[in-house]
């Protein structure tokens, strides 16, 4: 097996185990890679002395002390808006761009102590705003399937380089954001498992904030299994984060699991209009290998979902407004050069670290929160995301409810960049996060599995949502299908 993207957490350990690998030699050829694919920018960072000193820790636990640790010598990448302690962490943003945390993300000092090896921070849109890592201060990243310099898809977003260094095969697994479908759009245009856990279940300490009740660290991933795995590493109560679930986590068991039992819905609103017939035919195709392993189908109806793209739109600028307040020249971040006023310094600061995609959803928040507006667009959203998350309350709850929802991940295949970027940021993220954002305001677990090629020979996925915390039953599904499809590796041999 000479090929970085068909490696797993369990070959992987099983080759240091054989030794036909070490930690060292892996991690070592997983930078290579990331080297050799520089071109797709995927990282912001390549953290070299870091991977070393991290797989050198791992070695002598595997052939040395004899007690390695669950991700021990497994080389992972960091989306850019987590904190790593004396690691830049731009949030790709002219703002952050060399600012160094003093401490680590919950979510990256879980790794560290399971034995991952930080190989990188990933790319992304600027400040997490946007569904193609198109807007980052250090240029977009690309799509590693068919890829062509002068002729290139878009990788998804906002956490497309996360997406891509998995796909790609520099890492195994790799760390991303979700606010709106940030982690599962990238997973599905790259052909990759995208997971986006409960809210609450994963720790949001040191991840920069985007939406403060939406923002959920993601998964990418080659596998279920590996998904699963990383989960199990991140997941559970953190004293620094109030909004974490305090119930002590339970780590999720895989198996095969038997659908006889299961109930799955198919919402009629999801079939909407724009969406290609090809992800509309790998829906369905989907469902009929479902059904024949007994899983029983329901078509559901969720009525609010026409409205959830501008309701999820007008709280992520709000939110937005607030967060990006504290960017004011002052505490940390850039500084612009402007002595005249404390207004000057403000105005000059922002408007030189922020881009203008950032800059529009700030004005555009602080619109909706003005006095006059508050209770007419707030308040009112606030009213309309009850609606929706009773949407999903009434389809999972009810006597004759269903467990799990299957829908597609994204309308289409991977738009050409040129393409992609014709049309303005607010309306692409209306079209890539139609199906992926209602989970984030319904606090509920997601993930997208690839299962087809399209005719252009891009990855198709679809999607798989849970109620609160049933990500076990919801994982298990995710297995099947991917037993099922059996999805293929990604073959170019340049960029894989």
């Amino acid at each position: 097996m000479n090929k970085l993207t068909a490696y797993t957490i369990q070959k992987v350990h099983k080759a240091y185990s054989d030794k036909i690998l070490t930690p060292t030699s892996f991690v070592d050829l997983s930078l290579q890679k990331a080297k050799k694919t520089r071109d797709l920018n995927a990282f912001v960072t390549l953290t070299e002395d870091v991977a070393e000193t991290h797989s050198i820790e791992s070695e002598k636990r595997f052939y040395v002390t004899k007690d390695p640790r669950m991700l021990d010598g497994i080389p992972i990448g960091i989306k850019d808006n987590f904190c790593t302690n004396n690691i830049l962490t731009t949030c790709a943003s002219e703002m952050l761009k060399n600012f160094v945390p003093t401490y680590d993300a919950t979510v990256y000092s879980r790794l560290r102590r399971a034995g991952a090896c930080l190989v990188g921070k990933c790319n992304l849109d600027e400040f997490a705003m946007g569904s193609g890592t198109v807007d980052s201060t250090f240029g977009p990243t690309r799509n590693p399937w068919l890829y062509d310099e002068h002729n290139w898809r878009i990788a998804g977003g906002s956490s497309g380089g996360s997406a891509v260094a998995v796909a790609s095969g520099s890492c195994v697994a790799a760390i991303g954001s979700d606010t709106g479908g940030s982690t599962r759009n990238p997973a599905a245009l790259c052909g990759v498992v995208g997971l986006k856990p409960t809210y609450g279940l994963v720790s949001r300490h040191g991840l920069i904030p985007l939406v403060n009740s939406m923002d959920v660290p993601g998964i990418l991933a080659r596998t279920v299994e590996d998904a699963t795995k990383v989960l199990n590493v991140i997941a559970g109560p953190d004293e620094n984060d109030s909004t974490t679930i305090k119930k002590p986590f339970s780590p999720i068991t895989l198996r095969d699991h038997d659908l006889l039992n299961v109930k799955i819905g198919i919402p009629r609103e999801y079939h909407c209009e724009g969406m290609s017939n090809e992800v509309i035919e790998a829906w369905s195709y989907v469902t009929d290998l479902l059904e024949k392993e007994h899983a029983t189908i329901r078509s559901v109806s969720m009525p609010h979902t026409s409205v959830s793209i501008a309701v999820y739109s007008i709280l992520n600028q709000c939110e937005v407004a607030s967060n990006m307040a504290r960017y004011d020249g002052i505490e940390y971040g850039l500084r612009a050069n402007a002595n005249n006023s404390t207004e000057e310094l403000y105005a000059t600061t922002r408007h030189a670290g922020f881009n203008k995609v950032v800059r529009s959803r700030i004005l555009a928040g602080n619109y909706f929160l003005l006095t006059r507006n508050y209770v007419k667009y707030f308040i009112k959203t606030l009213k309309l995301r009850r609606l929706i998350q009773n949407d999903f309350k009434n389809v999972f709850n009810r006597e004759n409810g269903v467990h799990l929802l299957l829908t597609p991940t994204t309308l289409s295949d991977a738009p050409l960049y040129e393409d992609f970027i014709a049309r303005y940021n607010r309306e692409q993220c209306a079209l890539q996060d139609y199906c992926t954002q209602p989970a984030n305001m319904a606090g509920i677990p997601a993930i997208s599995i690839p299962v087809k090629l399209s005719s252009n020979k891009l990855p198709i996925s679809l999607q798989l949502m849970g109620p609160a915390l049933s990500e076990e039953l919801m994982l298990n599904v995710a297995k099947k299908i991917q037993r099922l499809v059996n999805f293929p590796i990604l073959q170019n041999e340049q960029n894989s």
